[in-house]
């Protein structure tokens, strides 16, 4: 079925140009991104000019935005509000309620604000969360413990979780640990401006908290001091200096400790053990013992469990799993490790609850929990296939004809941002058939994205999707490569988009670095090999199959360890191995990466795997199996780039 069919618009990727404006020599579609970059830069002239050319563009809810949001400071609130009433539960809408409601917090009209911020439907924006706590404050509500719960992670603060911090201080319902903890949070995570702005409230002399954190040894060589603000200093000057040396941040804090209190001693400890679990070191574990009682950050928590894992330590495993806030506790990676250390511990029933109830999930935990349970990975019975009719009506959704237009220039943010906003509402049998709509438009990622969502009836065919297989399958069978691991592989790379392009500059459907790209073609003897060749479909998979063969032959066929080095390069799982003093699980080895984005990869690529194989072969799968063991090997050589 045909996108072209539903409407009249041109709204179908690869349509042709707008109509040309000869008197500016521009397209309306040149014009439309021109008007949505000066709205992004505040020019507010510019957008008035170039929206008044764009009177008749078939998405006129976003000339309309495009043109307010510059002035949403000086626009009336009945502006504010006819904007709103006419687009009403609309993606758009949305959008502009959350910019308002950003300048209504900050000018502190709460009126308005409370009465807007329940309308706000995605919720998503850790600022207007601030805001909200602080007008509950205003009304000298109590709200110290969600404070202490949404406040983890100060990247997001901008003025309106700083501001909520201020205040609860400057009321009382944040006392000095408190303060002081997110002063702590705020350099752990390098968030120097956070932490300078955070320490203004406390009675630490001006810049002591920043040399603590950009000269460390300046704090630790000069002694103590005395006072909180002295001893504060020291502890972040400790995690500060074990990211280069962990003994000698342990040497300082063992010469200081007669003259800390226990429960600083403590927190010194987790300064330094979060440090060293980041290095993998093998010690890890026996810092975080040290530091028990200290108030940990999420990074914290989950980095204890890590360390605990890679030793084997699975008394420390369960203590620490069940000393974490609840909303980490409830995260399915630290319920099937808690399971594992039930049933080490001789506690077999309460680990079959905890693989029960989460092994009906379709994700990388959700699969280790189900073989812990005794079972394979199959693949669910497939629903019934979307009707016609069913479809027709996904085709003539308002939201999804404006994504369309939005992917035909190649602006996925925003179409991606009205595709989703149609599925927040839906029913299984119509995520099915959005699903199958964008199948049948050649969107697959939207396709995989939208069935991922259904939780009651699968179609496995639409969230694993094998296209261009003779080419994949000629690509693989002379490598002696695992397809189902490949397109495991692509699906989290590129979500089958060819034209995707990483911030890094990585491209098509393997996500192929210029230089890799390069090099691969010259090792395989790919004469007049050209970087623009790098997004054909054939060109892609023939390298990026090629660079996987090698790359997973240097690893000792090891799944788990090539996949780590695809996303993050072969020198560092080389590295990440030799910090090994046994054998492990791959699930372990993939709990412990230290770069969060490898981590996830490395899980995603080989879930995605697993269920590909139950695919092609018909047949029960082990995602254990795939996983294997990481054994320690030798370090080779210092952690350098990839030199693809």
């Amino acid at each position: 079925m045909a996108f072209a069919a539903v409407s009249a618009l041109t709204l179908v990727p690869g349509a042709s140009a707008q109509p040309r404006n000869t008197s500016y020599s521009m397209t309306d579609d040149e014009a439309f991104l021109a008007l949505r970059d000066a709205a992004r830069r505040d020019d507010a002239a510019k957008t008035f000019e170039l929206a008044a050319r764009l009177a008749n563009y078939p998405i006129p809810a976003y000339i309309e935005y495009y043109r307010l949001k510059p002035r949403i400071r000086e626009a009336s609130v009945v502006e504010i509000r006819d904007f709103l009433t006419r687009h009403d539960g609309s993606a758009i809408g949305d959008r502009l309620r959350n910019d308002w409601l950003l300048e209504l917090g900050k000018v502190r009209d709460w009126a308005t604000f409370d009465e807007q911020y329940p309308q706000f439907a995605l919720d998503d924006d850790t600022q207007l969360k601030c805001y909200a706590l602080m007008s509950k404050l205003a009304k000298n509500q109590d709200v110290a413990a969600e404070a202490r719960a949404l406040l983890v992670s100060p990247k997001d603060y901008g003025e309106a979780c700083n501001a909520l911090i201020a205040s609860l201080v400057q009321s009382g319902q944040f006392r000095a640990d408190d303060l002081w903890f997110q002063v702590r949070l705020a350099a752990e995570l390098n968030q120097t401006v956070v932490a300078r702005r955070l320490a203004a409230l406390t009675d630490a002399p001006e810049n002591m908290i920043v040399v603590a954190i950009e000269r460390p040894a300046q704090i630790l060589t000069r002694g103590l001091g005395t006072g909180r603000a002295a001893h504060e200093a020291f502890l972040i000057a400790l995690g500060r200096t074990a990211r280069a040396d962990v003994e000698q941040a342990g040497s300082f804090l063992l010469g200081a400790s007669n003259q800390l209190t226990q429960q600083e001693t403590a927190i010194g400890w987790a300064q330094i053990a979060l440090q060293a679990s980041l290095k993998l070191a093998p010690d890890a574990a026996e810092y975080w013992r040290k530091a028990g009682g200290a108030p940990l950050s999420v990074e914290g928590h989950q980095w204890k469990i890590r360390s605990a894992l890679r030793v084997g330590d699975w008394k420390l495993v369960r203590a620490g799993i069940e000393a974490m806030p609840a909303r980490l506790q409830k995260d399915p990676a630290w319920i099937y490790w808690l399971g594992r250390a039930y049933r080490v511990q001789g506690k077999p029933e309460d680990a079959q609850q905890q693989f029960q109830s989460i092994a009906d999930q379709t994700h990388f935990y959700g699969q280790l929990a189900l073989e812990e349970l005794g079972q394979k990975i199959v693949i669910p019975p497939r629903a019934s296939a979307p009707s016609a009719e069913e479809i027709a009506l996904m085709a003539a959704n308002p939201g999804f004809r404006r994504a369309f237009k939005f992917f035909d220039m190649n602006l996925r943010f925003e179409g991606y941002r009205e595709w989703n906003w149609q599925l927040r509402k839906m029913t299984e049998r119509q995520l099915l058939a959005a699903a199958e709509f964008a199948r049948q438009n050649n969107l697959l990622d939207r396709m995989v994205n939208t069935s991922d969502r259904t939780r009651t009836e699968f179609d496995f065919s639409q969230r694993f999707p094998a296209p261009f297989h003779d080419i994949m399958h000629s690509a693989t069978q002379p490598l002696g490569l695992d397809k189902a691991w490949v397109y495991g592989l692509i699906r989290q790379e590129s979500r089958f988009v060819m034209t995707a392009r990483s911030h890094v500059g990585a491209s098509g459907l393997m996500q192929l670095m210029p230089g890799t790209a390069r090099e691969v073609a010259r090792r395989i003897g790919m004469t007049n090999f050209t970087q623009g060749q790098v997004n054909d479909v054939n060109t892609n998979i023939v390298l990026g199959t090629n660079y996987l063969s090698m790359v997973l032959n240097s690893l000792d066929g090891s799944q788990a360890l090539a996949t780590a080095a695809y996303n993050a390069g072969p020198g560092r799982p080389r590295a990440w191995r030799s910090t090994l003093t046994r054998t492990v699980e791959g699930a372990i080895f993939a709990e412990s990466i230290p770069f969060s984005e490898t981590r996830g990869y490395v899980k995603n690529v080989l879930s995605n795997a697993t269920y590909y194989a139950a695919l092609f072969e018909n047949s029960p799968q082990s995602l254990k199996a795939r996983l294997g063991t990481v054994a320690p090997k030798g370090f080779i050589g210092p952690v350098t780039p990839d030199p693809f």
